[in-house]
């Protein structure tokens, strides 16, 4: 009899690294183990995943880099709108799950896949970003998730692999990591205690540089086009040039605590250099090239945009059409942005662009008008307080 396939999302951690070898020996699916990388890992860490899940029993493994999918799929956008959630996390585990499970989903559907599986708990978010997009992506096909069906410990994944001759170390640690392109999530220690923060140790970047120093950020329709000057034609790599610079400071730190999508509320603490630094050039960019209006409105459907990648809504058919907001906003988003940093933080400077509304002939804030007179202004004040001395001519016992 043929054996079913099933394509396990396989990251090389101890739940993947379990599942992919209880359904190859126990349950005797073919198994292909596939790694949908999004930017977070190293060449030295897909080489060992690809060992690694052979060693487990996998009759295939392939790595699927969607990076540059990810990028012009989401982070693009995440940029155009400025996207912080709770005006503080760069939603980067949140949106990288989407595109793994979008890639993992086309494979098994390339494969002809009977079943796809994942290691997620039955406490997270992540559950229901696998879940969901499969659903949608590969309908009909088994998911399988030992590891929240089976509520198995962490000890016992490790005394199975290590009895059936697996003895990769997966030593508890105090701290877990995700690290990817848009900043990496930190969990466990004192996050567990929401009156404790995270001490120097248990971050990944740390300061290597003193001396404050200006990081220029050009962009061009809300892209980055340079970093310093230097022209980037892959945004990737301009991404990772900036998390270079302010790696090195060590920016970008800092918890987040939230609501998840499975009702209960969740804190985790981050570094994500590249996301701040981005964003804040950007931002500041469009303060001076976007109308006041466009602002407004962009940061309501930007709002919307972040929530729904968050809670697992990407594929929601609204998606696109605020994607379309965002990009036709982005239209005179042309200039540098400077930014000054500093060991653990940063400030901005200021912009240079030919886009600047500042630089209107109209008059200077502050200093002089060139486009009405002075009676023109008293008559617009005048104007302009009419509801207010209406509402409060009638209602005088309400004046404030």
């Amino acid at each position: 009899m043929e054996k079913k396939k099933v394509v396990v999302a396989y990251s090389g951690g101890l739940d993947t690294s379990y599942t992919v070898m209880y359904l190859a020996q126990e349950k005797g699916y073919e198994v292909y183990a596939a790694c949908a990388n999004t930017g977070g890992f190293s060449e030295e860490q897909l080489k060992r995943n690809e060992e690694n899940a052979y060693k487990l029993g996998a009759k295939e493994y392939v790595t699927l880099d969607v990076t540059q999918e990810y990028y012009s799929k989401s982070l693009k956008y995440m940029i155009f709108g400025n996207v912080l959630r709770n005006n503080c996390y760069p939603i980067s585990v949140s949106s990288e799950r989407i595109f793994q499970a979008i890639a993992i989903a086309r494979y098994a559907n390339e494969i002809g896949a009977d079943a796809i599986a994942h290691g997620s708990t039955g406490a997270g978010n992540d559950q229901i970003r696998f879940d969901m997009t499969f659903l949608v992506m590969a309908p009909g096909v088994e998911i399988i998730t030992l590891t929240r069906d089976k509520a198995l410990s962490r000890k016992e994944e490790v005394d199975y692999l290590n009895a059936h001759g697996f003895t990769a170390d997966f030593t508890k640690l105090k701290y877990s990591y995700n690290v990817g392109i848009w900043g990496t999530s930190i969990c466990g220690g004192e996050i567990l205690d929401p009156a404790q923060g995270l001490p120097e140790e248990a971050y990944l970047k740390h300061v290597t540089r003193q001396e404050e120093s200006l990081l220029k950020i050009t962009f061009r329709k809300g892209e980055i086009e340079a970093v310093n000057g230097e022209h980037f034609d892959d945004k990737v790599q301009a991404i990772q040039k900036i998390e270079e610079i302010g790696a090195a400071y060590a920016i970008g730190r800092d918890c987040n605590v939230g609501d998840t999508i499975i009702g209960i509320k969740g804190r985790v603490a981050f570094e994500a250099a590249a996301p701040k630094l981005i964003i804040e050039a950007h931002r500041l960019l469009e303060k001076s090239t976007l109308s006041k209006w466009q602002q407004y409105w962009k940061d309501q459907l930007a709002n919307w945009y972040g929530m729904f990648l968050h809670e697992s809504q990407y594929l929601e058919p609204v998606m696109p059409d605020i994607e379309a907001m965002l990009t036709s906003s982005q239209r005179n988003v042309n200039g540098t942005a400077i930014l000054k940093l500093r060991p653990y933080g940063f400030e901005t400077v200021g912009v240079d662009s030919s886009d600047d509304l500042q630089k209107s002939k109209l008059g200077e804030y502050g200093e002089m008008q060139r486009g009405w007179t002075s009676d023109e202004a008293k008559g617009f004040i005048k104007v302009l307080s009419t509801p207010l001395r209406m509402y409060y001519g009638i209602h005088k016992d309400e004046e404030r």
